[in-house]
């Protein structure tokens, strides 16, 4: 069992489980390669460091759209989060996007930061992870100004008219533990839906804990949980969708 979760915040510092034995604990469920994501300027450098020293562990810097008028005006911040892109082991841009559920930045700081974070990852050859959540009209009128972006659409939890717009781009699908425990079936149809050569697997840990574990602290560990329940739902193999969603996440983020 190979398996990469693409997507996790154990570097968090209020993570509140030892992560050496969270790595371990990985490692022993087929869970090989990890990337830690950052959402701020601090959490980005935090996992920059944390995956400097650790095999098998690469980082992506982002500031996330919650954080967009905290930054978005702040010349000194931005230009220390670019100086962070072409740190040793940071693999992608993000988590960036736009977040119209919650606003808690208005629309236009939460683009201004997406353009500034689209701009920084085609100056670095970089993908992107993005949180797209209640927005993607915007998120599409911005990406169609931008060629040669590749990247995933983190934590997908929209339905089939999304999914097809996504699949006319290049970017590719992130699923997580949602998809054990939602109730919606136009979400788990658009799962079933979502091309094998297009699918990543994540937990965004400490968050979204899979079915059956509910209520405890998600690890990357957790990533075979949800990749064994998505092999039954789409009829695939356990092994062929680790090994398939593996490479596409070694081509993705050049593992």
């Amino acid at each position: 069992m190979n398996l990469t979760d693409t997507h996790c915040h154990i570097h968090f510092p209020d993570y509140d489980l030892d992560v050496e034995e969270v790595i371990k604990e990985a490692k022993k469920d087929g869970v090989s390669r990890l990337i830690v994501v950052g959402c701020t300027l601090d959490d980005s450098k935090s996992a920059v460091e944390f995956a400097q020293n650790r095999d098998n562990i690469w980082s992506s810097i982002g500031l996330h759209p919650h954080q967009a008028s905290r930054y978005i005006y702040d010349h000194n911040a931005l230009q220390q989060f670019r100086g962070l892109a072409g740190q040793p082991k940071v693999v992608a841009i993000g988590e960036t996007g736009l977040d119209y559920h919650y606003l808690h930045s208005p629309k236009i700081d939460q683009i201004k930061l997406l353009k500034f974070q689209l701009d920084l990852a085609l100056e670095f050859k970089l993908p992107l992870i993005f949180h797209v959540r209640d927005a993607f009209s915007d998120f599409f009128e911005v990406l169609k100004d931008y060629r040669g972006i590749s990247g995933v659409i983190h934590s997908f939890s929209s339905g089939t008219e999304d999914l097809k717009q996504i699949l006319n781009t290049d970017l590719y699908i992130g699923l997580n533990g949602i998809m054990t425990f939602t109730k919606n079936q136009d979400q788990l149809e658009a799962a079933k839906s979502v091309p094998l050569q297009k699918l990543l697997l994540e937990t965004d840990s400490p968050y979204l804990t899979p079915e059956p574990f509910r209520g405890t602290i998600c690890q990357p560990k957790h990533v075979r949980v949800t990749a064994s329940f998505l092999a039954e739902l789409r009829g695939e193999s356990l092994d062929e969708l680790s090994r398939t969603t593996t490479a596409n996440a070694r081509s993705l983020f050049n593992l």
